[in-house]
């Protein structure tokens, strides 16, 4: 009688390597779209936080006669619009709570809860962490930064605030020099689609200028702060950035849009960084000339 040779269990060595080859093939396909998905959701996330900004923005002016903040003359003349954050309402300022501060893929301050600073300013840090307080020599007022500080990933557009209550009707926005009757100051305006609140950014506050120019260096922007375009023409988004707009729209803008939209009543949306305004593919620093042109 024949005695039956039974297989052992368990796979063989040749099986097991066609079955990793396998799963090795698979990642390598699968990696890329599901870094896309993951790429996907950040930047629904950081849509719909700039959304909320907006919301927070229109409710703030519904209550407040239809202007905006003022931000806070913190220094004497010349130091007027800064530091608007702090005159937000308390539950607002905390970014340990409020989410709402952090685009999803720039969610760690460049200063730690310790006061440690990182060792350079680049696009996937927040800004503050800020735990100071801040007086307004105007108003007298001194306005509380909240228990756990400042921080966050966006920025204001400069030119909504109110400047004027501050410094009256001659007030220019130090940063710029762009006089204050071209800021925005109140809601309803015309063209309201096209005019910025809020921004993915590096710093808390912007005053862009149409001939500021984008970094050469696509991640580390610390030390090139002379750009106020710079510091929101920023790479977080796959040739994209996160915008909110004075009719409480927020959507993706293409990195060489920024210079076409209205930041202030006479900005040239036809400057030297559009198209209307002659520039070239080879202006652009070489991370920028793949993207698509406005």
């Amino acid at each position: 009688m024949k005695v039956a040779r039974l297989r052992p269990n368990g796979f063989t060595l040749i099986e097991l390597l066609v079955v990793i080859a396998i799963i090795a093939v698979l990642m390598a396909i699968l990696m890329p779209s599901l870094a896309l998905v993951k790429e996907q959701a950040r930047t629904v996330g950081c849509m719909a936080n700039l959304k909320q900004w907006a919301l927070v923005t229109a409710m703030y002016a519904q209550e407040n006669d239809g202007k905006f903040w003022s931000g806070v003359n913190y220094g004497g003349a010349g130091t007027y619009g800064y530091f608007w954050p702090w005159q937000l309402e308390d539950r607002l300022k905390d970014w340990k709570v409020n989410e709402m501060w952090f685009c999803p893929s720039a969610t760690k301050p460049i200063i730690d809860e310790n006061g440690n600073q990182r060792p350079t300013l680049n696009i996937w840090n927040a800004w503050g962490i800020f735990t100071n307080d801040v007086s307004c020599q105007t108003t007298h007022k001194t306005y509380k930064a909240g228990p756990h500080g400042m921080s966050g990933s966006y920025t204001i557009n400069g030119y909504i605030l109110d400047i004027r209550s501050l410094a009256g009707p001659e007030a220019t926005f130090e940063r710029s020099g762009v006089p204050a009757e071209n800021g925005w100051s109140a809601y309803n305006v015309s063209g309201a689609g096209n005019v910025p609140l809020f921004c993915d950014s590096t710093r808390f506050d912007v005053w862009p200028v149409a001939n500021d120019w984008p970094f050469e260096d696509e991640f580390a922007v610390h030390s090139q702060s002379d750009s106020d375009m710079g510091r929101i023409c920023i790479n977080r988004h796959r040739g994209y950035t996160g915008c909110a707009f004075m009719d409480s729209s927020a959507r993706k803008v293409g990195l060489k849009e920024l210079w076409t939209l209205k930041w202030h009543r006479q900005f040239n949306t036809a400057g030297p960084w559009t198209l209307a305004g002659g520039v070239g593919p080879s202006d652009w620093p070489e991370w920028m000339r793949h993207l698509r042109d406005y």
